[in-house]
């Protein structure tokens, strides 16, 4: 993989600071949230730019699926135990 150039390394580095405030001032279930509306609705705005510049470059340099993803997201994939599959009789 090539090296990221100096505006993927400042995007990353903004999107972690941001992503580590956010758990810093996240309170616990019931409690209200220290940041305004306001704040709150901007710091995402914030990591949406970042994420459609970030997907941009990738797809500018023809790299794909380095976007990032919220921890609520629902997977893209489904996970089948091995243990609940059943051989057909006759499959020996």
């Amino acid at each position: 993989m090539p090296e990221l150039s100096q505006e993927q390394q400042i995007l990353v580095a903004m999107r972690k600071t941001l992503a580590a405030i956010i758990k810093d001032v996240t309170p616990p279930p019931g409690m209200k949230h220290p940041l305004s509306d306001n704040t709150i609705q901007d710091v995402r705005q914030c990591l949406a730019l970042i994420s459609a510049r970030e997907k941009a470059l990738a797809d500018a340099e023809g790299r794909g699926g380095e976007r990032p993803y919220y921890a609520d997201e629902p997977p893209s994939t489904t996970v089948v135990p091995i243990a609940g599959l059943k051989r057909k009789p006759g499959d020996d």
